[in-house]
């Protein structure tokens, strides 16, 4: 989880909230990174898990990820969670709950949904409180800056 925390503040460098996810393999080797470049890439689908999982695929030159593990800050939202499913990750792990998003159970449980073929094993609450402090000081810097700038007194 330190690792994504790290990943997770290169997102801030781009101006993008900070998630940060690594894949890890059966022996505990980090084949793929990622983290949120959305804005960055102008991707809707720049998520850090998605960009990790196309980072492990290509070190494993293969989309099946059987046998890893995507470790995440934020609980993966429902793109995220039905790719993490796709891939066939056996185990996902994360930090912070997401109440607005979140696919692991907060909103939705698409994860442990009987009606799929692949049901990862879920380790959620991992450095909760570090990750949700780097998102909070994200959206707080965020909130207190004006949408747009005040208008000039001759305007009004």
């Amino acid at each position: 989880m330190r690792l994504a925390l790290a990943e997770a503040q290169a997102a801030l460098g781009a101006d993008d909230v900070p998630v940060g996810a690594v894949v890890v393999d059966e022996a505990g080797t980090v084949i793929g990174t990622g983290h949120n470049t959305r804005e960055a890439h102008a991707d809707p689908t720049g998520h850090a898990e998605v960009v990790a999982l196309r980072s492990a695929a290509a070190a494993r030159g293969e989309w099946r990820l059987a046998g890893c593990t995507l470790v995440v800050t934020l609980e993966p939202c429902t793109m995220c969670a039905g790719a993490l499913v796709l891939a066939r990750v056996d185990r996902l792990v994360f930090g912070a709950y997401d109440d607005k998003l979140g696919a692991v159970g907060s909103l939705w449980d698409v994860v442990r949904d009987r009606r799929l073929n692949h049901r990862p094993e879920v380790v959620s609450g991992v450095l909760a409180a570090e990750s949700a402090a780097l998102l909070d000081g994200f959206f707080a810097g965020h909130r207190s800056q004006p949408l747009s700038p005040p208008l000039s007194p001759d305007v009004r």
